[in-house]
């Protein structure tokens, strides 16, 4: 997956990150700005995840977005 993509087109793709993970607030999306490592941290944070499970996440989501 192209994380570069995501950063680019991530006004687009936020309402439905935003959606599928509730706890995340609207603060919470303008900090992650697309970056990977600040989604999985706050997936992380917010859900009480382990990292692992947190890309796992991630990447299923935006696998079907992009």
């Amino acid at each position: 997956m192209n994380w570069d993509i995501i950063e680019g087109k991530w006004e687009q793709l936020k309402g439905g990150a935003k959606e599928q993970w509730g706890k995340l607030t609207d603060d919470d999306m303008t900090e992650i700005s697309g970056k990977r490592d600040k989604l999985v941290g706050k997936l992380q944070e917010k859900y009480g995840w382990g990292k692992e499970k947190a890309e796992e996440e991630a990447n299923s989501f935006f696998n079907e977005k992009v």
